[in-house]
């Protein structure tokens, strides 16, 4: 690990906002999503629970939830800048998305196969008894 995280402070939403144009630039940086526009992003932002990671001015970390408010949760789109990956900034802004998250009963998550590893060690679990369906 280097020293990129030093100096690097992660808040919630509601302690330091988040403009859709820096999640954009995330997105960008990472090669998400670049069909979402950012007036849907501004929407995306009102409607849920967010953490953001940033070093300065500059936002290098995002995750967010959905969420019910009492039963259900489900983090999305945890996307840190490439420069400061591998940092063990990922593991910290979970961290605070949970904390955020901590009244909830169940939160759950979607990944690639090859982040099973790096949920696990935040205390997630794999199972086999569910399956992921989407209709698009």
């Amino acid at each position: 690990m280097g020293d990129n995280n030093l100096n690097v402070e992660f808040l919630s939403f509601s302690e330091r906002p988040i403009k859709a144009i820096e999640i954009m630039m995330l997105y960008t940086d990472v090669g998400w999503w670049e069909e979402r526009k950012e007036q849907d992003i501004e929407k995306m932002l009102n409607q849920e629970i967010s953490v953001g990671a940033w070093k300065d001015d500059t936002l290098i970390g995002f995750a967010r939830a959905i969420s019910d408010g009492k039963f259900r949760a489900y983090i999305e789109d945890v996307v840190i800048n490439s420069t400061f990956q591998k940092e063990g900034i990922g593991t910290k802004l979970v961290s605070k998305l949970l904390e955020e998250l901590s009244h909830i009963d169940v939160i759950s998550l979607f990944c690639e196969e090859h982040l099973i590893p790096f949920y696990r060690e935040n205390n997630f679990k794999y199972t086999k008894s569910q399956f992921v369906m989407h209709r698009k």
